[in-house]
């Protein structure tokens, strides 16, 4: 008997295989659609045209029978309003895979880890034990080590248990810590037919989905900004529009202090994707704005935030998704400024990005 046909893969389905690289495109779609169904399709039709992903046998048509059936898109109860709109499910897949996405080259390590260097009555176990002290967990007893003390101490012929034989499985402490993370929804964000608010929001999106799975039981706040900063819900982030507004960087770095002022917990961080270009500041209740150049007047307003936030002990780790060198030479300046952390990438290479550590002074490129 030929055992290896046992162990033989089963054969993948085409028409599945299809379905699958369909759905990645429409989801990407769908987040540079703001949401709109029918737009994500009508460009996914535009791209099978000159990339030919269906096939006779598996049609747009089919793939678009296979979202409602999947339960991808939903009927819209609305009046007036387009037939079909994203459903949870797809909120889901959209996290899922932006997070997939931009971990891969980013490590947690480097993102706002906050465990301490003491031990302590902490939810995370760890290899290390430690004699018992009064109010630990007694689900936390190392077993085997605390019958092991037992038996040194008193011997098999006088076996007892003490306090003194009591074993603790160490674990590692963690506090609690509050994140706003910000996105740069200005019109420089989607200008000149260069999309960045896309890559932008995975990078928001997968930063807001690691604290969440991994962090519950922390602070979370996500704002977006162009004149002014505002705050959004988790569920609206995969849809934010690139509006017709400048830069306001100090203005969305004001936002994220004031609220993060009102919680109380010493660990405190701002997550800002942006393409780097501050262009605005509000003064006496009037917008400045100067979109040509590097203004001097709005550019050191925009680092005295930096510092303000470095005061305030609040770390700033900075996402650039442009490639522009004079922009970069200005995030490293803000960074170096806050003493914080700083990414940088390409619109296009969302996965390989430049690490600028301040805090640790190091600088690496990851992949």
């Amino acid at each position: 008997m030929n055992h290896a046909l046992f162990h033989q893969p089963l054969p993948r389905d085409p028409r599945k295989e299809i379905f699958e690289k369909l759905l990645k495109l429409f989801l990407d779609l769908l987040m540079k659609s703001g949401g709109n169904v029918t737009d994500a399709l009508r460009w996914l039709s535009y791209l099978d045209s000159r990339n030919h992903y269906t096939t006779p046998d598996y049609t747009l048509g089919d793939f678009i029978r296979d979202l409602k059936e999947q339960g991808y898109i939903t009927h819209n109860p609305s009046p007036n309003q387009p037939v079909y709109v994203p459903s949870v499910k797809a909120q889901i897949a959209i996290r899922e895979k932006s997070l997939e996405e931009i971990f891969q080259s980013l490590r947690m390590g480097s993102l706002g880890d906050h465990s301490l260097t003491r031990s302590g009555p902490g939810d995370t176990l760890t290899y290390e034990t430690r004699p018992y002290e009064f109010g630990d967990r007694i689900e936390h007893l190392h077993i085997t080590e605390t019958l092991n003390n037992a038996y040194l101490h008193h011997g098999l012929d006088e076996f007892r248990l003490t306090q003194e034989d009591l074993s603790i499985i160490q674990t590692e402490y963690k506090t609690q810590a509050a994140t706003f993370v910000l996105i740069d929804a200005s019109h420089s964000m989607v200008l000149y037919g260069e999309d960045r608010i896309t890559p932008a929001k995975k990078v928001a999106i997968a930063l807001a989905e690691l604290i969440r799975r991994k962090y519950p039981k922390d602070y979370l706040f996500i704002g977006a900004f162009g004149d002014y900063a505002w705050q959004l819900s988790y569920e609206e982030v995969p849809f934010l529009q690139a509006g017709p507004h400048h830069t306001n960087t100090r203005d969305a770095i004001e936002l994220a202090l004031s609220i993060l002022a009102k919680v109380r917990t010493p660990n405190k961080q701002i997550f800002l994707i942006t393409d780097g270009k501050p262009t605005c500041i509000k003064e006496n209740g009037r917008f400045y704005r100067n979109s040509f150049g590097m203004d001097p007047k709005i550019i050191n307003k925009t680092l005295e935030i930096a510092e303000r936030a470095r005061r305030e002990k609040v770390v700033i780790t900075t996402f650039m998704v442009a490639k522009d060198l004079y922009l970069q030479r200005f995030v490293h300046r803000f960074t170096e400024i806050n003493g914080g952390r700083a990414y940088y990438a390409h619109p296009q290479e969302i996965g390989k990005f430049v690490f600028e550590d301040f805090i640790r002074n190091r600088r690496k490129e990851l992949r």
